[in-house]
């Protein structure tokens, strides 16, 4: 392709709007341009990285023995009311009325039309097992739409789908599908960890996300610096920590605490280590109020706690609620004699010796409260999030925090689909059975942004080999006849030689070439320049590396053909 020709305007600035180190690069390499908050054009330079990404993914599903389909974007009412996800799905699902006022959604996800499907199609047991994915457009009515395509309300996503008689069957498909996706990943030369994770609105038993690791990445993982355990911060746990030393053998006695409503105000105030102030938290779930504690240094994972109370997510109580409820004032609230309200202690928490607490008077704490001794909790469990040096819940060793980017997720949905929309088939007695089911998504575009956050430079981005849209750049430097027709001449032998290269046969200053050539992040940079006026040859240059190697045209041709 000669850039003269391709569709793109490189930015030297980026705009204010944009976020993250891949959001700036991509809207000034020209791989992408914003129409509406989270809605982007992907321009040829970048659809070129997608197409690649996509045929990774492509390839190796279809050598797993996942099948093709093409499912419709949209989707009517009936099918989510189905599977109760119309409500349950929340504000995310974008919704829209036909000229007849009949209610349609625009799928953010497919498990409601594949389910359909598989219970019209796959009636007997000799059609399972059953795996089928596709590669197209999902829309998410975002909330708020950042990091560029990363969180965008319009995207490409792979999903597949597993369809199994039974359990063991469905472990078998979920375990070809985790092993797909190591393959994808690894083959698209991206630094990535596979983490235990929430399941979040798809639902099933168990799942596992693949990030990519990049300081910008929205998620936190959890992950062991010995043992092979990670996981993400909504799912990730600590075994318990060592109680510190110390002793409540005093009853719990009132202090004044003039204006210190906050743990590590209290912490200052009396001198004492963060960890033994208790905050107490409240949450309403449904009707009732519950009061959460964990230590002063710790947070609440309010995924666990939604799973500890079985609900789908738990809302912090304002304060109007907390006060009308209890009667007591904000900022010195605590368990001891806490009239009416289930308290739920984390693990950590009740195991330590000695805390201050809340004294439920206006400026007074409590300090030597002993958990179970002068107040018990309704539930002991562990609610906190993990932090950074934690014991391995596996083998003890310190855990690690790294910031990573989801670019892909697999579940075992087991039958919550299937029982919701009566998928069965027949067995060989003649017996109807529910189908067992797994779910297996990948961010085909997102990939693309977490390449471009993970390998980059100052002067742009630095394509993985795989996923570049293309693999040399020809750059001559000069407008001398003799050089401008060698750099002519190095492009079509590329071409000719099945090398996907990009030409910058534009009458631009030097300058602007290198600029461009290094934003645009192509692997090999072919320099026709000075070293081909003095000896014939070509410089001959990896994207990241400062120093070249001169070859002659004929090696270079050569030498970029290999690295295909």
């Amino acid at each position: 392709m000669r850039l003269s020709r391709l569709v793109f305007q490189t930015l030297r600035e980026a705009p204010k709007e944009a976020d993250t180190v891949s959001h700036k690069l991509m809207v000034r390499a020209s791989l992408i341009r914003q129409v509406a908050a989270g809605v982007y054009e992907w321009l040829p330079f970048g659809w070129r990285a997608v197409l690649k990404a996509a045929a990774i993914v492509r390839e190796e599903m279809d050598r797993a023995g996942a099948q093709e389909v093409l499912l419709p974007q949209l989707s009517p009412r009936e099918l989510w009311e189905e599977s109760g996800r119309w409500g349950a799905y929340g504000k995310n699902l974008m919704r829209l009325k036909d000229r007849h006022e009949r209610d349609f959604a625009l799928g953010p996800t497919h498990e409601e039309v594949i389910t359909d499907l598989a219970r019209a199609t796959l009636r007997s047991y000799r059609r399972l097992p059953a795996t089928m994915y596709q590669i197209q457009t999902k829309f998410r009515d975002e909330m708020r739409p950042r990091f560029g395509v990363m969180r965008a309300r319009e995207f490409m996503m792979k999903d597949a789908y597993s369809f199994d008689v039974d359990d063991a069957a469905s472990e078998r498909s979920y375990e070809t599908m985790r092993v797909a996706y190591n393959r994808i990943f690894t083959r698209l030369g991206l630094n990535y960890r596979m983490v235990d994770a929430d399941s979040g609105p798809i639902g099933g038993s168990f799942s596992q996300e693949f990030m990519v690791l990049a300081d910008a990445g929205e998620d936190i993982i959890a992950s062991c610096t010995s043992c092979d355990y990670a996981a993400n911060m909504e799912k990730a746990e600590s075994a318990p920590l060592p109680a510190p030393e110390g002793s409540a053998e005093a009853a719990p006695e009132a202090i004044s605490t003039p204006g210190t409503k906050s743990a590590n105000a209290v912490s200052k105030l009396l001198g004492r280590p963060i960890r033994d102030i208790a905050k107490l938290m409240f949450y309403q779930v449904g009707e009732e109020l519950v009061g959460v504690m964990v230590r002063g240094d710790h947070e609440i994972n309010e995924v666990r706690l939604a799973r500890l109370l079985g609900v789908d997510e738990v809302v912090m109580a304002k304060a109007d609620t907390i006060i009308a409820k209890t009667g007591l004032p904000i900022g010195y609230m605590g368990p001891v004699d806490l009239p009416g309200i289930r308290v739920i202690a984390d693990r950590d928490l009740a195991a330590m010796p000695s805390i201050v607490t809340g004294a439920n008077r206006v400026d007074e704490h409590l300090v030597h409260v002993k958990p179970g001794r002068d107040f018990t909790p309704a539930l002991v469990s562990p609610i906190r999030k993990a932090c950074e040096g934690d014991p391995c819940p596996k083998c003890g060793q310190p855990l690690k925090l790294m910031h990573g980017i989801e670019v892909g997720h697999i579940f075992k949905l087991g039958l919550k689909y299937s029982k919701a929309m009566h998928a069965v088939f027949l067995d060989e007695g003649g017996k109807e059975q529910m189908m067992v089911m797994g779910c297996y998504g990948i961010g085909v575009t997102r990939i693309v942004a977490a390449a471009v956050e993970q390998n980059h430079d100052d002067r742009g981005i630095i394509w993985p080999f795989s996923l570049a849209p293309y693999k040399a750049m020809v750059v001559p430097v000069g407008a001398e006849p003799d050089l401008v027709a060698a750099a002519e001449q190095l492009y079509v032998d590329l071409e000719a030689a099945g090398v996907e290269v990009l030409f910058d046969d534009r009458t631009e200053a030097p300058g602007v070439k290198f600029a461009d050539a290094d934003l645009l992040g192509v692997p090999v940079q072919l320099i026709v320049g000075k070293t081909f006026k003095a000896r014939g040859l070509i410089e001959m240059r990896r994207r990241g590396t400062k120093q070249g190697i001169e070859v002659s045209p004929q090696d270079a041709v050569a030498q970029v053909k290999s690295l295909a």
